[in-house]
């Protein structure tokens, strides 16, 4: 998997997506927010992430206003 700076990854075991601010060979360093608006930063290994499509990332978003619409 190739990464670049953007791209929108998560962690294999689960969580939140992330955002890829820089590559450095195998460390990825990545960027969110937290549930109360702070930034988080933090460098991972490229073996504990996986890519998420951007489609996957809408439907997610859709899924939330669907369920707050109820």
């Amino acid at each position: 998997m190739e990464l670049k700076a953007g791209d929108i990854v998560m962690l294999k075991s689960g969580g939140q997506p992330l955002t890829v601010a820089e590559v450095k060979g195998e460390d990825i360093l990545c960027l969110w927010m937290g549930m109360e608006g702070d930034l988080f930063r933090e460098t991972l290994p490229l073996a504990t992430l996986i890519q998420v499509e951007e489609d996957e990332e809408e439907d997610e978003e859709d899924e939330e206003e669907d369920e707050d619409d109820e």
